[in-house]
């Protein structure tokens, strides 16, 4: 019995990629001049544009006059867009930002008049499993994903959701191939067959590629091969709509209710979550901050007044987390550009803070619960139970937030940022700043630094945190943007500790230098603890000069790890690893596979609490850890140079081009933050709301 397949035309539109933005749009507007050419002398019956609307107003913005032909082309479910304003990497975007992808995009897509929308993510690197609850949100009952399915069958249940898993990827050019016909029926044969193993009596199959236009004689190739497949499968040209109700039946036979990360299928290209990790801390820092913009705005009741700013800011943020670009695996002008952004949306985050923001005597806690801790407060005026950390020159930011004055140069003067010790101070409400009286229980030496919760020390030449050797090691690199490369029997090396002393004493603030030493430079790091905390912060700044390798923070702990809870969409969600596992001796030796790593991408932390084994990190960030044995190693450094290497150890196939990207090594300054704590899953969270304090002071 031969099968039939609904086919879709579409282009996956990466905005940026191996070639920068406006050199891809100009492509856009030959694809898409094409696309609606065809679309409106019925040359074809519909266009899936990517699920985003992105794509569709960098055309709109050079092509204003077309407009009202794709209204109407919309409107007569021609042309589908939505429901994503941009297609984001799942496992770097938190649910803030996840959602206001969709609030946007369904608002775009709604103006054009689009009303069916599925939920489109065939190339990002594996999916989280908290995406199908956020869809359904926004009531999106439907999903077609790719990278991360196991040996799944093409229609199935994930997390509840009807989900199609496209078994041989989107990327299917076969009709824009030079070869002849009975050529192309034979590829489209074998991938028909291999999908056809996993499907029913229908087969859901993509006709396009990456910034592909549609052949002008797709029709009549169609028919072409249809004669020739007639015996095994006919092709119609129609939407993935269509299919859903055709296979509505089968989602229930198979269900997975975790996230999909498995690459035994397909590559996830999981180095890409500590590739270029300078945009990982920039976009942190940029969720944290419209963030906690929006929330202000939110109390003081000034939404209408910066609605736009905020949302034309979200926009420059989802631009930058499309997978291309948060995942760091583009060219070096793509990822200035992304540069560019973050630092725009910061300062228009400060700007909407500064512009309302309470005096400097007062306090506003706009987190979820009760707030205590040392927070920092900057001033020209210092104040009783003010205890001065660090200065500056600057202005001061009424000065410039007031329309009427201008500075001038006596007002560049020195802007000191302090301490303060706050106790249970309330949310949503603005208080004076009453800074807590009692005895700092805040002690340092030149190799120790503790409080009631936390010991740090250096003893014989190991650094301990509660007993907790912490080492710096170092891995050789040879991968790329895409995966690590390991070297087979690397060991790493570890760097010494040359010398430790005391940074920085206070009542409410002790900090510790200490320089590490390896066979290439001198690493600072500065560890810092404050009065009462649960948690003790680590910051690295440094010179790097090598090429090629990666640096990583082991916590070596009593029992093998067997668990980790990290983040994902702001919940916390439990990976199993097998702590002997590891990579290096087990690179592949044939095409097309992607070595399993014990690695794994998490948002701003994660916890260890399973028997003896007890530690949590936050990180500023820094967004992949890895298990071996009884070790928790954090990558603070991935150097590679290339987007993709053909001859990656880890990956045997090419997962892009082989442009060189020189910036991809990370010559230079760098800088890693994290925090480390102990305790359980409150733990996690209080230590959570304490580094990512919603505090307007």
């Amino acid at each position: 019995m031969r099968k039939q397949v609904i086919a879709y035309l579409h282009t996956h539109w990466d905005r940026e990629w191996y070639r920068e933005f406006e050199i891809f749009r100009m492509r856009l507007l030959r694809v898409f001049d094409n696309v609606l050419e065809m679309l409106e002398a019925n040359i074809i019956p519909s266009f899936y544009f990517d699920g985003q609307v992105a794509a569709l107003l960098d055309y709109l913005e050079i092509r204003p006059e077309k407009e009202s032909l794709v209204r109407k082309l919309i409107h007569s479910k021609k042309l589908f867009i939505g429901p994503f304003y941009c297609l984001v990497d799942e496992f770097l975007t938190d649910k803030t930002c996840f959602s206001k992808n969709l609030e946007i995009g369904l608002k775009t897509a709604a103006d054009f008049g689009c009303t069916d929308f599925i939920g489109y993510l065939p190339d990002t690197f594996g999916h989280s499993k908290n995406v199908p609850d956020i869809l359904r949100d926004y009531g999106i009952d439907k999903c077609i994903v790719w990278r991360g399915c196991g040996d799944f069958p093409a229609d199935f249940k994930w997390c509840g959701m009807d989900t199609v898993n496209l078994v041989r990827g989107y990327f299917q050019d076969v009709f824009s191939l030079k070869c002849d016909i009975e050529k192309k029926a034979e590829i489209l044969k074998k991938n028909l067959d291999l999908i056809a193993e996993k499907s029913g009596d229908y087969i859901l199959f993509p006709v396009g590629a990456d910034h592909l236009g549609v052949e002008k004689d797709i029709n009549d190739q169609i028919i072409a091969v249809n004669e020739i497949l007639k015996e095994d499968y006919v092709i119609k040209l129609s939407s993935p709509f269509e299919y859903f109700k055709k296979v509505e039946s089968n989602f229930n036979k198979f269900r997975w209710d975790d996230e999909l990360r498995d690459n035994s299928k397909t590559f996830i290209l999981p180095g890409t979550h500590s590739s270029r990790l300078d945009l990982k801390k920039l976009n942190v820092e940029c969720t944290y901050k419209l963030d906690l913009a929006s929330r202000f705005v939110k109390f003081q009741h000034s939404e209408d007044k910066y609605r736009k700013i905020l949302e034309y800011a979200y926009k420059l943020l989802l631009q930058n987390q499309a997978h291309d670009g948060i995942c760091g695996c583009s060219t070096d002008d793509v990822h200035q550009e992304n540069i560019i952004r973050y630092k725009k949306i910061l300062q228009i985050a400060q700007t909407v803070i500064d512009e309302q923001t309470v005096d400097e005597h007062n306090v506003l806690n706009l987190s979820d619960k009760v707030f205590s801790g040392v927070i920092e407060i900057k001033t020209a005026h210092p104040q009783d139970g003010y205890e001065k950390f660090k200065t500056q020159k600057g202005f001061e930011r009424n000065l410039l937030c007031d329309t009427q004055r201008i500075p001038v140069t006596e007002d560049y003067r020195e802007i000191s940022t302090y301490t303060v010790n706050i106790e249970n101070l309330p949310q949503n409400e603005i208080h004076p700043v009453m800074p807590a009286i009692e005895p700092s229980g805040l002690e340092i030496t030149d190799t120790s630094i503790e409080n009631q919760n936390i010991r740090l020390e250096v003893k014989d030449g190991q650094l301990q945190v509660n007993n907790i050797p912490v080492k710096l090691i170092d891995f050789a690199d040879s991968g790329d943007s895409y995966n690590n490369g390991p070297k087979s029997g690397d060991s790493g090396v570890e760097f010494k500790i040359l010398k430790s002393k005391i940074h920085f004493k206070g009542e409410n603030r002790v900090s510790l230098k200490i320089d590490y030493e390896g066979n290439w430079d001198i690493i600072p790091l500065i560890v810092t603890l404050d009065k009462n905390a649960a948690f003790i912060k680590f910051e690295f700044d440094w010179i790097n000069t090598q090429k090629n390798h990666l640096l990583e923070v082991c916590f070596t702990l009593p029992e093998k790890i067997k668990e980790v809870f990290s983040e994902d969409m702001n919940t916390l969600i439990k990976r199993n690893f097998n702590p002997d596992y590891n990579i290096r001796d087990h690179l592949p030796k044939t095409r097309g596979i992607e070595a399993f790593t014990n690695t794994a991408p998490m948002q701003r932390g994660l916890i260890i609490d399973e028997s003896k084994n007890n530690i949590g990190l936050v990180t500023k960030g820094l967004t992949q850890y890895e298990i071996y044995k009884n070790n928790l190693l954090l990558p603070i450094l991935r150097s590679t140079g290339v987007i993709s290497n053909p001859k990656n150890p880890a990956r045997t196939t090419p997962a892009g081009p082989p442009i060189e990207t020189s910036n991809l090594q990370m010559i230079g300054r760098n800088t890693a933050e994290f925090y480390v704590f102990f305790g359980n899953h409150n733990a996690f969270n209080d230590v959570i709301n304490q580094v990512y304090s919603y505090i307007i002071a």
